[in-house]
């Protein structure tokens, strides 16, 4: 079982600890985010809670049963009624469904909360297990893209099955 928080200031000495633990994991699969983003992680986390503040993105924090701070997920670039997904959970909890419950929370959070119809995500080719989890939580594939100049593909979820699965 996990649990969403939408992102707050006092989130900031645990999620960089999270971002700090998991970086070479994460960098496997994802662009890593470089030296700048951790030395300087505490004006960009006042960025992000202002893009929030905005409507422009809604960014969530993942908790497991123990309070512990296992991923994030996020919904970004908010326009027209839509939202592109992201997503991350750290190398400790892969495999165990953590993203697939906090996928399905925060599609639920995006119909209900944020009143979104529909959401998008994009994930490379070679992250099998990324495509696994938007698969399982209801979005189906809609083309090939290049992302971070990587093969990849684009997935899509109208907010209507939000509550099915």
């Amino acid at each position: 079982m996990v649990t969403l928080e939408r992102l707050r200031a006092d989130h900031a000495e645990a999620l960089l600890a999270f971002e700090r633990e998991n970086r070479e994991y994460f960098a496997r699969t994802v662009p890593d985010r470089g030296d700048a983003y951790f030395t300087d992680f505490a004006d960009r986390l006042r960025a992000l809670l202002a893009e929030q503040d905005a409507g422009i993105c809604h960014f969530h924090v993942v908790r497991d049963e123990a309070g512990h701070l296992v991923g994030r997920v996020n919904l970004v670039d908010v326009e027209d009624g839509e939202a592109e997904l992201g997503y991350r959970v750290g190398a400790r909890y892969a495999g165990r469904g953590v993203a697939t419950e906090a996928v399905r929370l925060v599609c639920r959070t995006a119909a209900t909360a944020y009143g979104l119809r529909a959401l998008t995500a994009v994930t490379t080719l070679d992250n099998a297990a990324s495509r696994a989890v938007l698969r399982r939580t209801g979005f189906a594939e809609t083309g090939p893209v290049r992302v971070d100049g990587r093969p990849g593909v684009a997935f899509r979820r109208p907010t209507a099955q939000f509550g099915v699965s």
